[in-house]
């Protein structure tokens, strides 16, 4: 009988432990800026690791349809975190004043945004000013369109004409003619171009943070009820990203198979080389290099705010200090993950 209670007692208490080791385990639900194309690998390699789940985090990641939307899911409590421009973040902000739920940024992932403007050469348009009197395309909520007022204000850029469209066929248009330029991310658009058989030699891009635009991108966001109710999962997803994102960066070409699992129809070889192309254009720039991965300038995030104030014409003006958290950043070592620079 005692033997019977000893094994009845030892079940118990490993039942006990399981339950106990479940309960101090945190569900996350994440959603993604946009579909599983190559850069989503910085976040699906470290959970496919195991990197969230050692950190006693319940990860899931999904994909999103735009930087706008994954602001939204976060602020209305669908989902936990996300990974958005951080100008939609600012635009949220300031057009929802007495929202009970804004969202706060609390990592710096692109340290410049990926926006460009890009035009076949031959259009004829070399540079900003030839802009001017042009037909451009891009669909209404992308991020380009968006802030182009800011491009066209540092460049006298003036009179141009907008098209929209849904964002397949964006890149088909411009091919056909139909516009003379389109706004997008550079790694999408220029890869999108050459799938529908334009070579890149033949293409003009024009960076918005090489031409006066130095807005910063996407942002790790996470909602005001995890950081009230959890701080230390903010700060444990933000140390096992920034694990997983170093591998990514040293090793794009072993990381792509994570998203390969998530998405089966990928294109392997081209959505390494959009891996590669967002490392060095936006994740790893000389930018993120000066000011250090995961953080920001105050100066910098202020002078944002106040154009994103103006070119979205939102309700009230950004208050830089309201739309960033830095408290959550791991330490400085943790932090030094950028491969090294390419000479």
């Amino acid at each position: 009988m005692k033997k019977r209670t000893f094994l009845l007692s030892a079940a118990t208490l490993a039942l006990a432990a399981s339950f106990s080791a479940h309960a101090q385990t945190t569900p996350i639900k994440f959603q993604l800026d946009w579909r599983f194309e190559g850069p989503a690998a910085l976040f699906l390699q470290p959970a496919a690791k195991g990197y969230f789940k050692d950190a006693k985090l319940d990860v899931t990641i999904d994909a999103g349809n735009g930087s706008g939307g994954t602001v939204t899911r976060v602020a209305s409590g669908t989902y936990d975190m996300g990974f958005a421009d951080l100008a939609a973040l600012m635009e949220f902000h300031a057009n929802n004043p007495d929202a009970p739920n804004k969202p706060v940024a609390v990592m710096m992932v692109y340290n410049n945004t990926p926006a460009a403007v890009m035009a076949l050469k031959k259009s004829g348009i070399k540079t900003p000013a030839d802009l001017s009197g042009k037909k451009l395309g891009a669909p209404v909520f992308d991020a380009g369109r968006r802030a182009f007022p800011i491009f066209s204000k540092a460049n006298s850029v003036g009179n141009v004409q907008w098209t929209a469209m849904d964002p397949p066929l964006r890149e088909t248009m411009l091919v056909r003619g139909d516009i003379d330029a389109i706004t997008g991310f550079s790694f999408t658009s220029l890869l999108n171009l050459e799938a529908r058989g334009v070579k890149m030699e033949d293409v003009v891009t024009l960076p918005y943070a090489a031409h006066g635009v130095k807005l910063y991108g996407n942002v790790i966001i996470a909602s005001p009820k995890l950081i009230k109710d959890n701080p230390a999962a903010v700060k444990a997803f933000l140390a096992a990203f920034a694990k997983g994102a170093k591998e990514v960066m040293a090793k794009p070409d072993d990381a792509i198979q994570y998203v390969k699992a998530r998405d089966g129809i990928i294109n392997t070889e081209l959505e390494t080389r959009r891996l590669k192309m967002a490392i060095d254009a936006v994740v790893a720039s000389p930018d993120a290099r000066a000011e250090g991965f995961g953080q920001v300038v105050p100066g910098r995030l202020a002078l944002m705010a106040s154009q994103v104030s103006d070119a979205f014409n939102t309700k009230t003006r950004v208050n830089p200090d309201a739309v960033w958290n830095a408290s959550f950043l791991p330490g400085k070592a943790e932090l030094n993950i950028l491969p090294p620079a390419k000479k």
